[in-house]
């Protein structure tokens, strides 16, 4: 299975998650590549559409493993940050805030964000590859005290599906396509372009 595109992603997603159209739920785009997918689902279901800002903390040496995650308010560490030096990790943070905030204000300018508590919120992106990015971020969502958290995605290997299931802050997975054989998530689309800032601020700007 492939789809033509996240524009075909997101309609299909859309028609999955009808019974949240009109409800007090909350479209968060995971970008960018989340952020097409995210703007449709909030045309068609009448919801607001707000961006996740967060970024995942590098280990010193391997900086594509991720230690934990930040977003402008809160952190979260996992046990592979144990061996890592306080200094290192405060220096990320605010190094990752600051890139976040230049990215929130280059999306919102002076725009509040949304208020989440008591909220349903409704996590889309274009597809997990390990779900260890995803994880983090929901973490943190949780304390902003939701009524309920869904995670809506096109695709994503069975593996990682099983780590969202086994977390106790996740209410409930829409996911289409669970293929066993799972390289990328970009090899199950006819159409991957990257998703660029102009392409999100168009997108936001049309809501």
């Amino acid at each position: 299975m492939k789809f033509k595109d996240r524009n075909e992603a997101g309609f299909l997603l859309a028609d999955k998650l009808m019974k949240y159209r009109n409800t007090d739920a909350v479209i968060l785009a995971i970008p960018r590549g989340g952020v097409p997918l995210a703007f449709i689902i909030a045309k068609k279901l009448y919801l607001p559409l707000e961006i996740v800002l967060s970024k995942k903390i590098g280990h010193p040496y391997h900086k594509e493993y991720a230690i934990g995650a930040v977003t402008l308010k809160s952190r979260i560490l996992s046990d592979a940050a144990l061996d890592v030096s306080t200094a290192y990790i405060e220096e990320e943070t605010k190094k990752i805030r600051e890139l976040l905030q230049k990215r929130y204000n280059g999306y919102y300018g002076e725009k509040k964000p949304l208020q989440l508590k008591d909220k349903i919120l409704i996590i889309v992106d274009d597809g997990i590859a390990t779900g260890n990015t995803i994880l983090s971020t929901i973490k943190m969502l949780h304390d902003e005290k939701p009524t309920k958290i869904i995670v809506a995605i096109p695709v994503a290997p069975p593996t990682a599906i099983k780590k969202l299931e086994n977390s106790p802050f996740i209410d409930e997975i829409i996911c289409l396509y669970t293929p066993s054989s799972f390289q990328a998530v970009g090899q199950f689309y006819e159409n991957f372009n990257q998703v660029n800032d102009i392409e999100v601020n168009q997108l936001l700007k049309n809501l």
